[in-house]
């Protein structure tokens, strides 16, 4: 339709403007409405756009180097969780006492822990120790 045409359908009294919704298309789309309401359903449309974009942060989970392997398994399905929903995991195992001196034997039972993940991931970050234990970056392949 030819811009004249469509500017004289427009009807500020009404509360109808000819707003332009795709400029670079050949022609150029626009369309008849409020310019409220199209703000308004901007501001949704952008306002859901944040939110779906905010997964994907950090997660941690804390494991002890003497759990019971039942323990360790709720761990698995809370860290399986946080995998699928597409957050990076960081794990922590916190070693206490005696337990800091002991590197080899903390390293075996963090790789240990993390074999038995059934979810694909790659690691982010090799097993480094620091503070209360060990910690490892992971995330969802």
């Amino acid at each position: 339709m030819p811009l004249s045409k469509a500017l004289a359908l427009a009807r500020p009294e009404d509360n109808l403007d000819l707003i332009e919704i795709s400029p670079n298309a050949n022609p150029p789309v626009a369309r008849l409405m409020s310019y409220d309401k199209f703000r308004y359903e901007e501001s949704k449309r952008e306002k859901k756009e944040r939110i779906a974009q905010k997964v994907g942060g950090l997660k941690k989970v804390q494991i002890s180097a003497r759990a019971a392997q039942n323990d360790l398994q709720i761990k698995m399905k809370q860290l399986e969780k946080f995998l699928g929903e597409g957050y990076q995991v960081e794990i922590n195992m916190r070693l206490r006492g005696r337990e800091k001196g002991m590197k080899d034997w903390a390293r075996e039972k963090l790789d240990a822990f993390t074999k038995a993940i059934p979810v694909e991931y790659k690691r982010l970050s090799e097993p480094r120790f620091g503070g209360y234990g060990m910690t490892i970056l992971i995330a969802k392949k």
